[in-house]
């Protein structure tokens, strides 16, 4: 079971304590909609992408994609969750322009995943764990365009029939971040487990934040949807936001409305959308036209073999193995390709005992050149075997540390290895004792006043020449030798 590292910290906001849950829909990987065979390629022309069954046209029939539920199952199982080897689809009914068969076709009451959790990492170490309540299989419905056409809006149906799946969290959150942390935990399980891309810009990750307030001890209070946040900006700012509205109604002696709620950020306010809906306000009930989905053990079993290693248990590996800090290992791990790349580099410099200097480089100099040039870690101009064979020549002492930088600027420019880097630009430390000794010899003797500094108990002056030999050397003599050295010299 997860446990709290540290104390817990009181999340009361002048005395009121809020309590959040979240339902966050996932677009799933398929290369096809749910019922249909139409592409779920994105950013095609209005409806082109949209066949007679995503029109819900007279005499057609929806057909399960299979892909979809096993996408879901590798979510159950990297949440721990209960699968349901019976599940079944239900009609969803309600009426909207982008909806063409006036219904929703969803799960109900026999979801396919069923109860598990995910462990929340704060910024204070604190770990939390969050149930998740469900996930169901829905398809999504089409889009509704209000600015291309005065006095009109358009229906573009591409959406229409898209797979989702629809995570919905137990009420655990009692704070904005705690809401922010749980959404980066989901999002950065569905993209390791390769069964989203995530991309919220194009609507395959959003999240809805139930969001009440309640004084602690008490009954949940009347809680309010925020609807379709889309980055995890928007979603801090729109709890906090929420969060205001409700504590000032509240505080007054008034009473919230159970409703749906849309962010705007330009106002930095939410407005109200509907009322909030009830289950039986959508008068649900099994979808004739499909069958029960029968999972059987084996097509568990399958997907469990090829489950990837997950987040929690990599982040455990790091530190035991590589000697990293728990703060490292979870920057290591915000996503699988940049702890596959990790774990590369440690490899190429020389194995684990090099985990924590490799960590430094992959967070440090690495990833700011990634950032400084807008590049994503696939187009990296510096592999992994390179930077790990780069920080293999500081271990041997092939290198200083500060020479690697510029070791490390010029495999970025040009491609090339480090030790191709190190031979033609010269850049090889000085680690012979004699030349060391010369160079030491010739700062001391032109520098007594420093050196008469350092006898009177002044460190900074023992700095100072440090700094004069490491000019004199071009920056290439060994720091520790220079040190001892000069120590012994100086006596």
């Amino acid at each position: 079971m997860a446990k709290n590292t540290t104390k817990p910290k009181s999340n009361l906001i002048d005395g009121w304590e809020v309590v959040i849950g979240i339902e966050i829909h996932t677009q799933l990987a398929t290369n096809s909609k749910i019922f249909s065979g139409s592409s779920t390629t994105f950013g095609q022309d209005p409806n082109t992408q949209a066949s007679l069954v995503d029109l819900a046209m007279p005499g057609v029939l929806p057909v399960l994609n299979k892909e979809v539920v096993d996408l879901a199952i590798r979510f159950g199982l990297g949440i721990d969750a209960y699968i349901d080897q019976a599940s079944v689809f239900a009609r969803k009914n309600y009426f909207y322009p982008d909806s063409p068969k006036g219904y929703q076709i969803s799960q109900m009451d026999n979801p396919i995943v069923g109860l598990g959790h995910i462990d929340i990492q704060l910024e204070d170490g604190t770990v939390k764990r969050i149930g998740v309540t469900r996930a169901h299989l829905e398809e999504d419905a089409g889009k509704s365009i209000h600015d291309q056409f005065e006095g009109q809006s358009g229906i573009d149906l591409n959406r229409a029939g898209t797979p989702l799946l629809e995570i919905v969290s137990e009420p655990d959150m009692r704070s904005v971040e705690e809401a922010v942390a749980y959404i980066k935990a989901i999002h950065t399980l569905v993209r390791w487990l390769g069964i989203s891309d995530g991309n919220m810009a194009e609507g395959s990750f959003r999240a809805d934040c139930n969001v009440s307030l309640r004084r602690p001890g008490q009954p949940f209070g009347t809680r309010c949807e925020l609807k379709n946040l889309n980055s995890f900006r928007f979603i801090e700012q729109a709890i906090n936001v929420e969060i205001e509205r409700q504590m000032e109604i509240l505080e007054w002696d008034g009473t919230i409305d159970q409703e749906t709620r849309l962010f705007d950020p330009v106002k930095m306010e939410t407005r109200s959308m509907r009322s909030k809906e009830e289950a039986n306000d959508y008068r649900y009930f099994p979808d004739p036209d499909l069958l029960p989905v029968i999972i059987a053990d084996e097509q568990i079993e399958a997907i469990k073999a090829q489950m990837p290693e997950l987040p929690a248990a990599r982040r455990a590996r790091f530190v035991a193995d590589f000697g990293v800090t728990e703060y490292d290992a979870h920057v290591l791990t915000l996503t699988r390709e940049m702890s596959e790349f990790y774990e590369d580099v440690v490899k190429a410099a020389g194995g684990a005992a090099q985990g924590k200097v490799s960590a430094n480089w992959v967070m440090g100099e690495f990833s700011g050149a990634l950032n400084k040039a807008s590049l994503e870690l696939v187009d990296s101009p510096v592999s992994a075997e390179k930077l790990g064979g780069m920080i293999a020549r500081i271990v041997d002492n092939t290198i200083s540390g500060k020479i690697a930088k510029q070791v490390f600027g010029f495999m970025w420019d040009e491609g090339k290895t480090a030790d191709e880097i190190i031979a033609e630009k010269g850049l090889k430390q000085e680690t012979d004792t004699g030349a060391i000794e010369a160079i030491i010899k010739e700062v001391l003797a032109a520098n007594e006043k420093m050196v008469e500094e350092y006898k009177s108990g002044k460190d900074k002056a023992f700095n100072g020449l440090v700094g004069q030999v490491m000019k004199a050397s071009k920056g290439k003599a060994n720091p520790a030798q220079v040190n001892e050295l000069m120590k012994k010299l100086i006596g």
